[in-house]
């Protein structure tokens, strides 16, 4: 993946955090491009199917000091430039600078780590905000009002009592004796301001101003929301790791690439991850130094080309590796530690595995799918992440050129083709995929209540084909084959026999006359096969050679895709290619044989695509280094008999606001419940022998028309759901979702109700 840094950025977006940089436009003549380095292989050549751009020649820096102006058409030689002050590399502060010294804490799994602030322990006799402030103005406007009645001689001179008391007469008496009036004055407004501050000392403590300072006034004043410049040795900008191991030249070029702009924060990442892998390895430092001397921070760039997505639609955390969703609520349901906290998904948690649940425009696409292909899409550009996203044609998934690989099924201006084999060269492996993609939704309809039948029968004829013809069937020749069709057959026969394999023609024999019993699986599959030899698909699914296959056998790259479902007027066929995506996954990545790079599957709509097969499948995903994400209108659109099963599956659940009681009463389910402190209040009338008593207590009903009571309060611990069936369905705002995750750690955050708006 090394390209010596050679390609340039694309257009980026000024609005993000951190504003990624543009190279600086060049002066003077045009420069010679210097000699490229070598390509690096082409990923299809490979089995991955993926382009790699021709890079553009490198552009070279602007000159300190142009030699030439134009001045009215003509040339002339400037004076030079007045010396400018030496300025302090460790007083250069911009936005990507900000971002890389703030500060990540340690926090629970799903907390946005940007900036994170634990809060402090819960108090629980805290007065809450509405009541504090209330006391404090009422508190304020009584110490107001008897400072006016007092200095007004309202209650007349009687406050003045403690200042004869405690004063003495001959404070006020000039050198001969006689009373000074303006001493005399100036002692009493003296006195008056210290009764004024004991007065507002007062009702500032009934009122509690300390702690509407401290909670409302004190953090307007803070400034550590800036990170301070930290020390040259733990400075990220400098690289001390880099410098530690003598790479002094390496870290000044990348520090300064920092520090004027030129690099960004997928520039950062991908390099932090290269540099990891020289500490593992020390014999590459070298390399890694000529590198990044002669590439700055475009060294180990992407092979296409690209350092930055050409738009962000959500706020990223690259040294994270997070993408905020939202925020949680304030919302008493919510854990205390989770209150009003900012909330992310990365891959410490997508790598359980992420179901969402809810109807449509409840903003699973916009406000889940999007930033999260969105993110792993930047962290493919790192190096990091290898990232298939398949959803319906339109479905807003991302643009075109945020990709490195698009497949649109079923439309001719695609580059790419879709390997109906997923990459293998086993007849088997490629046989049990295509089952479950075909008869996975009916495998319980099939005799044994799975697809190992249908898995059979097509290897009995994939085998003898790829024996004869060195390759896997086109889409009509399967259907010929499925079909025993005599002319099929017998081709394949005679190929057989020509090339001397007569293991396979007993294959092929032996499926020939298990077609001919009833209730042979071949018919069904046949018909499925059927929905996939269309005219709209006539240039895919092919095994000629004529077009790009793109095979999932390509995730051991950073790679980008993007696979387009023919949704109108196909949609049998759209759930079966999903079905075929999710088998393909799942089988590829579980057998990578270089795991370092996290895989992940995001499935726009899921509906129909969840299997026996495919639950077993993403169970294995979490120890491959992968995840799926995958979401769903309802879990009516699964199996009945799989629904608890797939939320047992995952450890990040999420339910939207509008699902249905019965959908909430599954999520209740997994959730489970917890421990609460619940107050019960009970009132009884409250009766007197007393006379005064008496004629109190009917005054009050008379005046009321209630009885007086005495109340009695129980407190107790008792289990409870912590989100019931009816809470989820009915008491979920529009544009919330409760979310729980789990990471790969074993971690777990309990669910939150979220504001996906935040």
């Amino acid at each position: 993946m090394d390209t010596e840094g050679t390609h340039d950025s694309r257009g980026t977006r000024r609005d993000a955090v951190p504003n990624p940089a543009a190279p600086p436009p060049p002066v003077g003549p045009p420069p010679v491009a210097p000699a490229m380095p070598p390509v690096p292989p082409r990923p299809d050549q490979a089995g991955a199917g993926v382009p790699v751009p021709v890079p553009p020649p490198a552009v070279p820096p602007r000159p300190a000091h142009p030699a030439f102006a134009q001045v009215s058409g003509a040339y002339d030689q400037p004076s030079p430039p007045a010396p400018r002050p030496p300025v302090d590399p460790a007083s250069v502060r911009s936005p990507f600078i900000d971002w890389l010294r703030t500060v990540r804490p340690a926090a629970a799994p799903g907390i946005w780590t940007y900036g994170y602030k634990p809060k402090p322990p819960e108090d629980p006799d805290r007065v809450p905000a509405r009541r504090l402030l209330s006391g404090a103005l009422i508190a304020a406007l009584c110490a107001w009002m008897l400072w006016q009645v007092v200095i007004n001689g309202y209650l007349g001179g009687w406050y003045m009592w403690f200042f004869y008391v405690f004063t003495d007469d001959a404070w006020y008496e000039t050198s001969d004796g006689t009373f000074d009036p303006r001493s005399f004055a100036e002692a009493a407004r003296i006195y008056e301001l210290i009764l004024g501050l004991a007065i507002f000392a007062f009702f500032g403590r009934v009122g509690q101003w300390a702690e509407v300072w401290r909670r409302y006034v004190v953090p307007i004043f803070r400034t550590s929301d800036l990170p301070p410049t930290p020390a040259p040795h733990a400075d990220p900008v400098e690289w001390p790791e880099v410098r530690a191991a003598g790479g002094h030249g390496a870290a000044d070029r990348l520090a300064a690439e920092a520090r004027g702009g030129r690099m960004n924060d997928v520039d950062h990442t991908r390099i932090e991850r290269v540099w990891q892998s020289v500490r593992a390895q020390p014999g590459r430092l070298a390399s890694f130094v000529d590198t990044v001397l002669r590439h700055g921070a475009a060294a180990y760039t992407h092979p296409s080309g690209a350092r930055d997505l050409p738009v962000r639609t959500a706020r990223h955390d690259l040294l994270a590796q997070q993408v905020r969703i939202g925020a949680a609520t304030e919302d008493l349901r919510n854990p205390y530690e989770f209150r009003g906290v900012p909330l992310a998904l990365d891959p410490a948690v997508l790598g359980t595995s992420l179901l969402a649940v809810g109807p449509p425009g409840s903003g699973k696409t916009g406000r889940l799918v999007r930033p999260v292909v969105e993110s792993l899409c930047l962290q493919a550009l790192a190096g990091r992440v290898a990232v298939v996203a398949v959803g319906a044609a339109g479905a807003g998934i991302g643009p075109d050129d945020a990709f490195d690989v698009v497949v649109k099924i079923g439309r001719p201006e695609s580059a790419y083709d879709l390997d109906l084999y997923g990459g293998t060269t086993d007849p088997d492996e490629a046989a049990g995929v295509l089952a479950e993609a075909l008869v996975g939704d009916l495998a319980h309809t099939l005799p044994g209540g799975d697809s190992r039948r249908a898995a059979t029968a097509l290897a009995q004829l994939l085998g003898p084909f790829r024996a004869a013809h060195q390759r896997f069937p086109s889409v009509p020749e399967l259907r010929e084959l499925l079909d025993c069709a005599p002319a099929a057959v017998d081709a394949l026969r005679a190929a057989l026999d020509a090339a001397g394999e007569p293991a396979h023609a007993r294959e092929l024999d032996a499926r020939v006359r298990q077609s001919a019993a009833a209730g042979d699986v071949g018919a069904l599959l046949a018909d499925r096969i059927a929905l996939l030899d269309r005219p709209a698909f006539a240039d895919f699914f092919t095994t000629t050679g004529d077009r790009r296959p793109f095979s999932l056998r390509a995730l051991e790259h950073p790679l980008r895709v993007r696979i387009d479902l023919p949704e109108r007027g196909h949609a049998e066929a759209s759930r079966m290619l999903a079905r075929l995506v999710l088998a393909q996954f799942t089988e590829c990545a579980t057998g990578r044989a270089d795991r370092s790079l996290f895989a992940c599957l995001v499935l726009d709509d899921a509906s129909h695509t969840i299997t026996l097969e495919a639950l077993r499948g993403i169970q294995r995903l979490r120890a491959a280094n992968a995840g799926a994400v995958l979401t769903l209108r309802t879990l009516d659109d699964v199996p009945d008999t799989l629904r608890s099963a797939l939320l047992g599956a995952v450890g990040c659940r999420m339910a939207y606001a509008g699902i249905t009681t019965w959908d909430g009463a599954r999520f209740a389910e997994v959730w489970g419940t917890a421990w609460v402190e619940a107050r019960d209040v009970t009132d009884r009338q409250f009766v007197s022998d007393e006379p005064m008593t008496k004629v109190l207590h009917f005054i009050r009903k008379v005046v009321t028309g209630k009885d007086a009571t005495v109340q009695s309060v129980t407190v107790r611990k008792v289990e409870r759901e912590r989100w019931s069936a009816s809470e989820l369905a009915h008491s979920v705002p529009p544009g919330h979702a409760v979310l729980s995750v789990t990471s790969v750690r074993g971690e777990s955050a309990p669910p939150v109700l979220v504001d996906l708006r935040g």
